[in-house]
């Protein structure tokens, strides 16, 4: 067994990008729900869990679109499994694609990388000058509101937490109301209670959408706020997805979260921008570009940048063909 694969980071979360792993489905969402049983899971552990990867690994194979309409699909992965969005990984195949010649693009303009996943049809706005990638838009799905004011005892005492749709289902609440701050400090202690805050809700009515496939609490989104600038809000965050990684970027879907949480408390308004920072003090910049009958959809301005390749080898004899994980 050997696969290649080129690796990215988005304001420093990883993204390994890998071709040609056999999928099966008419649909990407399809295409994941085999995946988690199928061939698939297995190369996403070779690849993404120790000796050959981490516990915050994060990556995507490549697959068809589900039509014509889309330049082709993605299934997002982490250490346990499939996602059903990623907006760093959406900015870092926007490059990606660009960069490779997959989309063919203007060097003095705007290039739209159109990719299927699970959760629907997401854009890569790659924005150029000179053949330069400058910034690169992560336009999403439909976000909403799902739930507001849960109250929610947890080990670091009673909280109030909301639930809202990124393209994934996020729980959202200040940092502060569990006795912390956003600092790397700190992570051990947001890991603990994001995933615990997340197990708690997994099964929560709101958290059960009309898509099953997209159902259960993704990600915990503990933030700071920092008051605002002169175009809007000033939050910082971490997301705790999966069952306990630490997203390094201010996680490009549940920006969107935050966004449409935002705009339906009206913190956020029309013309106006969230800058959002992550536990590393890197940053993404969010708007509402449309309103629509449920939410918004929320635009995620952000770069990445290239780490390099690697082709990954199973050795005869290996006793670790399937990675393992210490978390």
């Amino acid at each position: 067994m050997h696969w290649s694969t080129e690796d990215w980071h988005t304001a420093g979360e990883p993204f390994r990008i890998v071709q040609d792993v056999p999928t099966h489905g008419t649909t990407v969402a399809e295409r994941r729900v085999e995946a988690i049983t199928g061939e698939a899971d297995s190369i996403r552990r070779f690849l993404c869990l120790e000796p050959r990867g981490h516990d915050d690994m994060y990556g995507g194979f490549i697959t068809p679109g589900d039509d014509e309409g889309a330049d082709f699909g993605v299934l997002f992965w982490h250490k346990d499994g499939f996602s059903t969005a990623c907006g760093h990984g959406t900015i870092a195949l926007g490059a990606w694609a660009v960069r490779t010649g997959r989309v063919p693009s203007d060097p003095d303009g705007e290039t739209i990388v159109t990719i299927d996943v699970p959760s629907g049809r997401v854009q890569a706005r790659v924005r150029q000058s000179g053949g330069r990638i400058e910034d690169i838009v992560f336009r999403n799905v439909e976000s909403r509101v799902l739930e507001r004011g849960i109250p929610l005892r947890t080990s670091r005492g009673e909280v109030v937490v909301d639930l809202v749709f990124g393209g994934a289902v996020y729980a959202t609440l200040p940092a502060s109301a569990v006795g912390l701050q956003v600092t790397p400090e700190h992570t051990a202690d947001l890991i603990a209670i994001g995933r615990e805050i997340k197990w708690a809700l997994n099964e929560h009515p709101s958290a059960q959408l009309e898509d099953a496939r997209l159902s259960g609490v993704y990600g915990t989104i503990l933030f700071d706020d920092l008051g605002r600038t002169a175009e809007g809000p000033h939050q910082r965050n971490v997301t705790v997805f999966a069952d306990g990684e630490v997203d390094r970027s201010p996680c490009g879907s549940g920006t969107a979260a935050r966004v449409a949480l935002l705009a339906a408390t009206g913190e956020l308004a029309d013309g106006e921008v969230l800058t959002h920072d992550s536990i590393i003090d890197t940053r993404f910049l969010a708007r509402i570009a449309e309103r629509t009958d449920r939410g918004v959809i929320p635009e995620v301005s952000g770069m990445a940048h290239r780490v390099g390749t690697s082709t990954f080898e199973l050795d005869e004899g290996d006793p670790l063909p399937s990675g393992f994980s210490l978390r």
